[in-house]
């Protein structure tokens, strides 16, 4: 059976948008919005940020991300410094409460993949597998 791009391309959005929506759906004990939860794992990748930096890579305003910023810190999540040079500029950083809900909540999404995982046939594991080659290909492009 041949399958078109445009019937492939279709179905293969609707999927892999329900399944990200399925996966962040499985959150830490913080309960956090899925763009306070990217700037939590920002931090954690990058190291301290300015909201600015924060803002640039979340493609939001610097006002929206101050908010954002200011609910973590009031969960202590993240901590705010002043920067070493600019006395105007902030330094988030991640505390030690906001690695521990980064930790937990991808412990959680990972139990639940894996549980999904298991579920299947061996061969249906197999052939999830051959594809993500090309999913990588696609997420990349």
């Amino acid at each position: 059976m041949t399958v078109t791009a445009p019937a492939l391309a279709s179905e293969l959005r609707r999927a892999v948008i329900m399944a990200a929506r399925r996966i962040r759906a499985e959150r830490g004990s913080a309960d956090l919005t899925d763009p306070q939860y990217s700037v939590l794992v920002h931090l954690e990748k990058l190291g301290p940020l300015t909201p600015g930096q924060l803002a640039d890579l979340e493609r939001v305003q610097p006002p929206s991300m101050t908010r954002t910023v200011s609910c973590l810190a009031e969960a202590g999540l993240v901590a705010k410094s002043p920067h070493a040079t600019d006395g105007r500029v902030v330094v988030v950083s991640l505390t030690e409460t906001g690695r521990t809900e980064v930790s937990e909540t991808r412990q959680r999404r990972s139990a639940w993949l894996e549980g999904q995982l298991d579920a299947m046939a061996p061969d249906e594991r197999a052939r999830l597998a051959d594809s993500l080659e090309l999913l990588w290909r696609i997420a990349q492009a």
